[in-house]
């Protein structure tokens, strides 16, 4: 015959069990860096407003620029500054297109090591490419779907003596913010304002065509 203590510690030793494994499920559902990868490719195309402030040491108050940021899956990418000059910055595959008034200039861009791993942190996030980031970075992703976070730290020694980390932050499968930190203690501050697509904007809106 079992007493009642004995079955009261029984049902005490079961609730005590159903409770570290309630508390222990959102640590199994954590959202990590494949979900994030996987919620960032299903945006194939996309097209941005950007500000940036650029703090550099010894200089009092930041460098402002601002202009348009667009993307094509897997690896186009066009950077336009609109002020305080016109200047573009065009990666497609390897080649990399500075423009400036009438100068163009056209580079392959591995021969900037320094330069690729930047580019790639951007292609790698926007067209969900974990295994590109973490050829160039090692990355830790905190926060949820409606709120992420991606640190990136420079793998590769030439990247890492200019950039000490890398801050990327967004919402489901739009960028919105990016942080660079340089050796030295300079400082970008990105602010990003993803468009609309077409088909999300009303009839008549500006950006959308009418039929």
């Amino acid at each position: 015959m079992i007493s009642g203590s004995k079955m009261r510690l029984d049902r005490l030793c079961r609730v005590v069990v159903l409770a570290v494994a309630f508390c222990a499920a959102p640590a199994w559902a954590a959202f990590d860096l494949p979900e994030l990868m996987g919620l960032l490719a299903r945006q194939k195309s996309g097209e941005a407003r950007f500000t940036e402030q650029r703090f550099v040491h010894g200089l009092e108050g930041p460098l402002d620029a601002s202009g348009t940021l667009s993307f094509e899956a897997p690896d186009k990418l066009v950077r336009r500054t609109l002020s305080p000059r016109i200047e573009t910055m065009s990666v497609d595959g390897n080649t990399l297109t500075l423009s400036r008034g009438n100068r163009n200039r056209t580079l392959a861009l591995d021969s900037m090591p320094e330069l690729l791993g930047l580019v790639e942190a951007m292609r790698g996030t926007l067209s969900g490419d974990g295994a590109t980031l973490q050829r160039y970075f090692k990355s830790t992703v905190t926060g949820a779907a409606g709120k992420w976070t991606l640190d990136l730290t420079p793998n590769d020694s030439r990247l890492a003596a200019q950039v000490r980390s890398m801050r990327i932050t967004g919402r489901n499968s739009e960028v919105l913010g990016l942080e660079m930190e340089f050796v030295g203690g300079d400082r970008s501050v990105m602010h990003i304002s993803p468009n609309a697509p077409a088909s999300a904007l009303p009839a008549g809106a500006p950006g959308r065509a009418t039929p």
